[in-house]
């Protein structure tokens, strides 16, 4: 008779100002869920790392490029541009604390502890959408994994982001060519047109297989030079 799954261990249960943050252990791996979403885990992170390569390539031969990443998550996106020599400067925007807290002395310190590290790493407590409003500083790339994707928001605020607004926001803190790449659970092409309304050029999804169920999405988008 098979053995019933074992159920996943809760390391640590938060209430902040966006709702509840958990992260569980499930077997050998780790995950994060938020207000009962679940939003990503350990297991796999080959399309959390080809956000940002993706947008590596789509940028094309540029002196030390500065990237932004949207969702510190379970770290693989910080830790696959750790990994890579080309990017100058690398901030990271992480509205909850508990996930900052889970990396900097926590069980996700084994996926992003070398990428923290590193000294053109940053990390920012703050809301993403509100962080494109205010700051001065430009980037070459945008990579942004806040959400199940577009259409399928954590919170009922991030909707912004995907707005004329919010892709205005995104568009005025990149520099010119510089790339916007959105992460999804599938493809949109409600966010396709939205992107090319906002009048970024280059638009196109692109497919990442993964470990089980539909491939995950990573949307590209260029910002005019």
């Amino acid at each position: 008779m098979p053995h019933a799954p074992t159920p996943p261990q809760t390391l640590d249960r938060r209430e902040g100002p966006y709702g509840e943050v958990v992260l569980r252990r499930r077997g050998q791996h780790l995950e994060i869920i938020a207000n009962g979403v679940f939003l990503m885990d350990t297991s796999d992170g080959r399309s959390e790392r080809r956000l940002v390569e993706a947008a590596r390539d789509a940028l094309g031969a540029r002196a030390h490029p500065a990237v932004l990443i949207g969702g510190l998550g379970v770290g693989f996106s910080l830790a696959q541009a750790a990994a890579d020599p080309c990017w100058g400067r690398i901030a990271v925007v992480e509205r909850e604390q508990a996930v900052l807290d889970w990396h900097r002395t926590g069980p996700l310190a084994a996926v992003s502890g070398e990428a923290l590290a590193d000294p053109r790493t940053v990390l920012v407590h703050d809301d993403l959408s509100a962080y494109l409003r205010q700051t001065p500083d430009g980037y070459d790339a945008l990579c942004l994994d806040i959400d199940n994707g577009p259409d399928w928001t954590v919170t009922e605020g991030n909707n912004s982001l995907y707005s004329p607004a919010g892709l205005a926001a995104c568009a005025a803190r990149l520099n010119p060519g510089g790339v916007l790449a959105v992460w999804s659970a599938r493809p949109s092409a409600d966010f396709e047109a939205s992107l090319r309304n906002a009048g970024f050029s280059g638009v196109r999804t692109e497919e990442i297989p993964v470990a089980r169920g539909v491939p995950d999405v990573v949307h590209l988008a260029v910002r005019p030079a």
